[in-house]
């Protein structure tokens, strides 16, 4: 106002809007009359610029009379705020006498202790949004001559998250694996998975795609290969990446050596087991010295 630093200083009368840009006055008082100019500052590097002077004059034909509030400044009908946002609400009204802004939920609840309604005014400021803060909104502005009212929706919504991740495994061949993938979000999440950048379709009914998780039996080494879970919503896509290696071993006893000696008694039953490492599962046969072993009742 006039000669810099001097800046216009809000109050129940003035009103700046940080959505048009706008100086409002709700009743022009002798004091009010000067050259404005409007200064933007850059938020992150603090510059700014500044526009030309405009002057205010009073008009000499007359004195404006009394009315009712006429609000020039309100928020939209439908508003979507992300979880953990800080919202602001703007309403204003011109009027003679100057007009009082109150703000209130439709529903009747009141406003938790985060909002400080000391500083509200024309601006509502709702931080950390969250689920319970959603739900219609009302500015009042009143004075002696009348009323009138704005309504807005808050509408609540959360971009994915995931809660649980697929971790990088290896498997042998003919095992089965499962990969279990989570979000939250509003609205949910729909999930879908990749293979090495490409979608995978689950052309074969060893490989199943259901509520996020991710079901191959009997690994083959084709299935090999980095695999993303893609959960999205229309408000964003979350990524998790692993990788499946498959191993392909040859028979091997070395962790597993049959017992050089078993002693049992004429008449009892003996296992003997035969456990190697190997992928993919192979075929096992027995000898009794040089002979094969046959199958028996026995």
């Amino acid at each position: 106002f006039n000669e810099y630093p001097t800046f216009v200083m809000q109050d129940t009368r003035r009103f700046i809007s940080q959505e048009t840009g706008n100086l409002y006055i709700a009743k022009v008082e002798p004091s009010d009359v000067g050259n404005y100019t409007c200064v933007v500052t850059n938020t992150v590097t603090k510059s700014r610029v500044e526009g030309p002077p405009t002057p205010l004059v009073l008009r000499s034909d007359g004195v404006m009379g009394e009315y009712e509030p006429k609000i020039e400044v309100q928020f939209p009908e439908l508003v979507h705020v992300a979880k953990g946002s800080t919202v602001k609400l703007e309403c204003f009204a011109l009027g003679n006498p100057v007009p009082s802004i109150t703000w209130k939920r439709v529903d009747g609840v009141p406003f938790p202790r985060k909002v400080d309604m000391r500083k509200a005014s024309g601006v509502l400021e709702i931080p950390y949004f969250q689920q319970e803060d959603a739900g219609t909104y009302e500015c009042v502005a009143e004075n002696s001559r009348g009323m009138n009212t704005v309504k807005g929706k808050l509408s609540f919504y959360a971009p994915p998250q995931l809660i649980e991740k697929p971790q990088d495994v290896q498997k042998l061949i003919d095992e089965a694996m499962v990969w279990e993938c989570k979000a939250t979000g509003k609205p949910k999440p729909s999930y879908r998975w990749m293979k090495n950048g490409e979608n995978l379709e689950p052309v074969e009914e060893r490989i199943q795609v259901a509520n996020g998780a991710l079901t191959i039996s009997r690994l083959t080494l084709s299935d090999t290969g980095m695999y993303q879970c893609v959960a999205g919503n229309k408000h964003g896509d979350v990524y998790s990446n692993a990788e499946l290696r498959i191993i392909a071993v040859a028979p091997d006893f070395s962790h597993n050596q049959l017992k050089s000696q078993t002693l049992v008694k004429v008449g009892g039953d003996v296992l003997i087991e035969c456990k190697p490492k190997m992928s993919p599962w192979g075929v096992i046969s027995w000898r009794k010295g040089s002979e094969p072993l046959r199958e028996s009742n026995r």
